[in-house]
């Protein structure tokens, strides 16, 4: 498949498909079908061209909270059979195993997450949201929710380069930078809260608040995979479903 045709699939699709892992990831026991939902995941993001960027944010936001996960369960999860003891500290094999389904399950969620934000644009995902019924203003608080945080790391960014230019020391070592980094707060707060006014400002000469039906620019159109995928998902739920309930009453 063409990486084109992965990203230009409906927003709403791509966010059933979100869905569709979770359920199916908690709907599966065991870890190794949700370390192999990862691996899976990982094509994907070849294949839509997004790899280097999905990696990154992998890493950086899910590899640590995954180890910390980790450690917990080995070291205080109840069990009987002891694999390793020093001192207070004791792994058992039952920690190890469910620390394991815990890790895989929260690598394999938010790595589908993360893919589906890496292949759509907030914009589509929130016109989309708009387009099954959400209010207006419902959809410019999760646009506003998803896009503080990059815009205020923007605006970090500008006023430590602004910073630098008039000779405050910004790089060296974790002491340096976080003395650096405390007088940009005020500033920042207090473009926060401008950008803020402005925003509300330019939404109200829009009549963005006023009691008619709103029209857009911005249109989205389905596929015909759009409209075959979302069942698709839903029978594989059901099917995984009926599965663990025989399953369960067999064993």
């Amino acid at each position: 498949m063409k990486p084109n045709a992965l990203l230009q699939l409906h927003p709403m699709t791509k966010f059933y498909f979100s869905l569709f892992i979770l359920a199916v990831v908690l709907i599966v026991p065991g870890y190794w079908f949700a370390f192999s939902v990862f691996l899976g995941l990982v094509a994907i993001s070849l294949l839509a061209g997004v790899f280097k960027e999905f990696m990154s944010i992998v890493v950086k936001a899910l590899v640590s909270v995954l180890v910390i996960v980790f450690l917990m369960q080995i070291f205080f999860f109840p069990g009987e059979q002891v694999l390793w003891r020093w001192w207070i500290f004791e792994i058992k094999q039952e920690g190890v195993y469910y620390g394991l389904i815990l890790t895989s399950r929260i690598l394999a969620i938010g790595s589908a997450f993360v893919l589906f934000f890496r292949m759509t644009e907030v914009r589509d995902f929130v016109k989309s949201l708009e387009d099954k019924g959400m209010p207006p203003m419902g959809a410019y608080v999760v646009l506003s929710t998803l896009q503080i945080i990059p815009e205020m790391r923007r605006q970090a960014n500008t006023i430590m380069e602004a910073q630098k230019t008039r000779g405050v020391e910004t790089e060296g070592s974790l002491f340096v930078r976080a003395k650096a980094f405390i007088p940009t707060l005020t500033p920042l707060i207090l473009s926060s809260i401008a950008g803020t006014e402005e925003r509300a400002l330019t939404l109200e000469s829009r009549a963005f608040s006023a009691p008619v039906k709103k029209t857009s620019l911005h249109k989205l159109a389905k596929s015909r995979a759009d409209r075959i995928l979302p069942i698709l998902f839903v029978l594989i739920i059901l099917g995984l479903v009926v599965w663990r309930v025989v399953l369960w009453q067999t064993s």
